[in-house]
């Protein structure tokens, strides 16, 4: 079935600036700016009213309808990001073996790297590079537990997805080695 026009409505903030050129998104607010292409969407932008933007399709299907939503969900999650930020905490879980964790920032790119040692006690180093505009550091108030903050979430939950992916036990019994680095907290970076 074709839908012939489908529409969402997004309210921008006072203080942030939205600008849509050739379908490429650009935020910039307190916290910073951020760029998203979504050229292979399909999605028309409108301009409203003043704070307004509208994502619109004409004779869609139900698939291309779906992308509104998901246009609509990127663009408020970067308007958060250079509003508020994100912030996401991992705690290390172990039962034997406690898990070592370093902080570098490369000289070169000036990204983070993670490095996890004593994992399971086995010998092997995990690096993780962090993605660009993502800060790592260790809790001051709690122990094993790792912060990371940023403005973009992709970039965020990416890298923490990434650490915890590199810790994965191999060749045992999951139900009982559960160790590991999970994310225990999911929040912004400027508390309400």
């Amino acid at each position: 079935m074709k839908y012939i026009h489908s529409q969402e409505v997004l309210d921008i903030p006072e203080g942030v600036k939205v600008a849509i050129k050739t379908r490429i998104v650009t935020v910039e607010g307190p916290r910073g700016k951020l760029t998203k292409d979504l050229g292979h969407l399909a999605v028309n932008f409108g301009h409203p009213k003043k704070n307004t933007i509208s994502i619109e399709i004409h004779h869609g299907n139900r698939k291309n309808v779906a992308t509104l939503r998901t246009v609509r969900s990127i663009i408020q999650n970067m308007v958060i990001g250079v509003t508020k930020g994100f912030k996401y905490k991992m705690r290390y879980v172990y039962a034997h073996f406690p898990i070592n964790v370093n902080l570098d920032q490369s000289k070169e790119t000036g990204l983070w790297e993670v490095e996890i040692r004593n994992f399971i006690g086995e010998k092997i180093v995990r690096r993780v590079v962090m993605q660009e505009g993502v800060d790592v550091e260790l809790s001051k108030n709690q122990k094993d537990e790792l912060v990371l903050s940023g403005n973009s979430l992709e970039r965020v939950s990416q890298s923490a997805a990434d650490i915890q992916q590199i810790c994965k036990v191999r060749n045992k019994d999951i139900r009982k080695f559960l160790d590991g680095l999970y994310v225990s907290e999911k929040g912004n970076v400027v508390e309400n």
